[in-house]
C-alpha cells in the first residue's frame, strides 16, 4: 500500500533501493592503478607538501584527517521507469555542455537525460547521514545550500547529479550526467575544461569506500580497497586557475603560490609511513577494530593514493551504511557512536607526497564537449601513465 501510494504521488514507478557493490571502472582505469612506484613522485612534491602544510594542512586541522559519511550509492534495477531532469535555478545556472541535456530546454540537445529513482533512495546529507539523524534517506534535499549529490547505478551506467532535489516528479539539479562503467576514460575524462558533479570533473561514487568494501579487504592479509579515494581541500589552498589530469576542470581555487597543489592532484601516503604500527584516532573509544580498519585505508593510500576532487573542509568521503550489508560499527567506524569520522586522526599532509600525473593545465572553463566522444585508444602514453 505504501509503495504504490508513493509511486502514484510522484508519478513514476520504482523498484526498491538495495545494496550492491560500489560501481567500479575496468581494472586498467586510472583510479585503479598502483601509483606506489618511487619514479612516479612529482619532482616538486616536497615543496608542494611543505606549502600545503604551511597553510594548515587539511581543512579540518593539521592532523585531523577526517572522514565524511554523508553519501549514499543507490542501485536501480534494469527496466525501472525514469524521470527527467529540470535545471535548478533555471537554464542559465545549469552546467551545459559539461553536464547532460535536461528536459525543459530541448534546444541544448536531442535527448533529455532521464534518471532512474529506486524507491526508498536518498540524496547526500539526508536521512541518518544528517546530524542529528533523520529517520530515513530522502529525495528531498536543500539543493540551494548543500551539494546534494545523488548517485545511482543501473546496469553499467552510473547516474550522478549535483545540487539535487526531486520536485513534482522531476529531478531538479544543477548538473546531471552519466558515466559508462565499462569504459576506460582518457586522461581528460569526459572532456578538458568540463566539470561534473565534482569540480575536478571526476566521477564520485567509484572514488568512495563503504562498509562492504572494508569487510572484503579485511578478509585478505594486508588487504586494501583496490582503488584511489576521493579527497577535498579548501579552495583557498589549491592552485588558482589550474588543474592536472586526471582532472578536467577546477572549481574556485585561490592560491597563487607556485607550489600550490592543483585540482586533480594525486597524493599517496609515503612508503616509509608505519602502517602496521598506526593506532586509530578513535582507538580509545573502540580499540583494535578501529586500528584494523584504519590500516586498510592507509595501505590503500600507499598503493593507489587519493585524488583531489572538490573544494571543502572534510578530506575523505565514504558511503553511509544504510544500504550496505555490513555496518560501520563492525569496524569501529560508526560516526555517531564510535567517533568513526576520527579514525585517521594523527595523519598530516606531510605524511604524503604528490604523484606526477602530467603538466599543469590552465583553467579556461571552456568545456570541450567533443571530449565526451573521444576514445581511450586516442590517448596512449600521455601524462606519464600508460593510458
Amino acid at each position: 500500500m505504501r509503495r504504490s501510494l508513493v509511486a502514484t504521488i510522484l508519478g513514476f514507478a520504482f523498484t526498491v533501493a538495495h545494496a550492491d557493490p560500489l560501481p567500479r571502472f575496468p581494472a586498467s582505469a586510472v583510479w585503479n592503478r598502483d601509483v606506489s612506484a618511487p619514479s612516479l613522485k612529482h619532482p616538486n612534491s616536497d615543496n608542494m607538501i611543505a606549502h600545503l602544510s604551511s597553510l594548515g594542512g587539511w581543512g579540518t586541522g593539521a592532523t585531523n584527517f577526517q572522514i565524511d559519511f554523508s553519501f549514499y550509492v543507490l542501485h536501480a534495477d534494469n527496466g525501472i521507469a525514469t524521470t527527467p531532469v529540470t535545471p535548478f535555478g533555471g537554464a542559465n545556472n545549469y552546467y551545459y555542455p559539461d553536464c547532460g541535456d535536461f528536459h525543459t530546454n530541448p534546444s541544448y540537445g536531442p535527448t533529455p537525460l532521464p534518471i532512474p529513482l529506486p524507491l526508498g533512495g536518498g540524496i547526500e546529507g539526508t536521512g541518518p547521514a544528517n546530524y542529528p539523524p533523520d529517520p530515513t534517506p530522502s529525495y528531498t534535499c536543500a539543493n540551494g545550500s548543500n551539494d546534494c549529490h545523488m548517485l545511482i547505478v543501473q546496469g553499467n551506467t552510473l547516474f550522478e547529479s549535483g545540487n539535487t532535489n526531486v520536485v513534482g516528479g522531476n529531478v531538479q539539479a544543477m548538473c546531471a550526467l552519466t558515466w559508462d562503467l565499462t569504459r576506460v576514460y582518457p586522461p581528460q575524462g569526459r572532456g578538458d575544461q568540463c566539470t561534473s558533479t565534482d569540480a575536478a570533473g571526476f566521477p564520485v561514487a567509484p572514488l568512495l569506500f563503504n562498509a562492504d568494501e572494508m569487510y572484503a579487504a579485511e578478509q585478505i592479509p594486508n588487504g586494501d580497497l583496490g582503488h584511489a579515494i576521493r579527497f577535498i581541500l579548501p579552495n583557498a589552498r589549491m592552485m588558482k586557475g589550474a588543474f592536472v589530469h586526471p582532472a578536467s576542470h577546477a572549481g574556485s581555487p585561490g592560491d597563487t603560490n607556485a607550489n600550490a597543489v592543483p585540482y586533480g592532484s594525486r597524493l599517496r601516503l609515503k612508503s616509509t609511513f608505519n602502517v602496521a604500527g598506526f593506532t586509530a584516532g578513535n582507538h580509545a573509544d573502540v580499540g583494535a577494530a578501529a586500528d584494523v580498519a584504519a590500516r586498510v585505508i592507509l595501505r590503500t593510500l600507499q598503493k593507489y593514493g587519493m585524488v583531489l576532487a572538490d573544494g571543502g573542509s572534510v578530506p575523505l568521503t565514504a558511503e553511509w551504511d544504510w544500504y550496505t550489508t555490513h555496518k560501520w560499527s563492525e569496524f569501529g567506524m560508526n560516526p555517531n557512536s564510535q567517533s568513526g569520522s576520527h579514525l585517521l586522526y594523527g595523519i598530516a599532509v606531510t605524511d604524503f607526497e604528490v604523484v606526477y600525473t602530467g603538466p599543469t593545465i590552465a583553467l579556461t572553463y571552456d568545456c570541450d564537449s567533443n571530449g565526451n566522444h573521444m576514445t581511450p585508444a586516442d590517448f596512449i602514453f600521455i601524462d606519464g601513465y600508460d593510458y
